[in-house]
């Protein structure tokens, strides 16, 4: 029986990564480690112009070197090159660097799964690097399902929250479970957000006017 990967969100801001290779697929794993505040160092011979032109990513104009992954705290690997490819893991697993191997789920110490995103929400699929076309398209049903509604169920959740836990030392409570449904989404929709907070704070046991 293998072993489960354990679901996990890095911070990345201020970390600096290293990308090799500088093509399509390089430049949508740039996209996402600029997104998470990252800073970016691409190495390539040649970069198309997403990768060249961003002010964001220092490119070094050249092959890999061997070795010289051990400097990042994570990597991601997109030549389509199995020699480079390979050694990039190889040097990556003798440094202890996290290394992602574009399309080679044999040479990656982590995958990355397909995600939504609404605002501070983030649902996402995993397929364990087996097939992420199903993920992808799972993530296209859940797309259809979550809107910016939902990203504004966190953001008056986490303000109760800490109202919660600011009144009673903690934030745990019995009527989250009760409060979050269909219902509420139906208030935000409809632009309503006092009585959304209300419904809210009135689950968790808050009383008196809305803070």
């Amino acid at each position: 029986m293998s072993n489960s990967p354990y679901p996990i969100n890095l911070d990345l801001a201020g970390r600096r990564t290293l990308v090799v290779g500088g093509g399509s697929v390089a430049a949508r794993k740039v996209r996402g480690l600029l997104a998470a505040g990252a800073y970016v160092t691409v190495v390539a011979p040649d970069a198309i112009d997403e990768i060249a032109d961003d002010h964001r990513v220092r490119w070094h104009q050249r092959p890999y070197r061997r070795g010289e992954v051990a400097f990042y705290r994570l990597a991601v690997s997109a030549t389509g090159d199995p020699a480079v490819d390979g050694q990039v893991y190889w040097d990556a697993e003798a440094a202890d660097v996290w290394l992602n191997s574009a399309d080679d789920p044999e040479h990656c110490s982590f995958t990355l799964p397909a995600v939504t995103a609404r605002d501070d929400l983030q649902v996402t699929v995993s397929t364990n690097g087996r097939s992420p076309a199903v993920a992808a398209w799972l993530r296209r049903t859940i797309d259809a399902a979550i809107g910016p509604e939902h990203g504004t169920v966190v953001a008056l959740a986490s303000e109760v929250r800490a109202e919660l836990r600011s009144a009673t030392g903690t934030s745990e409570s019995t009527g989250w479970e009760e409060a979050l449904d269909e219902a509420l989404v139906d208030l935000i929709r409809a632009g309503d957000l006092d009585a959304a907070r209300g419904r809210l704070r009135a689950a968790v046991g808050l009383t008196g006017a809305t803070q």
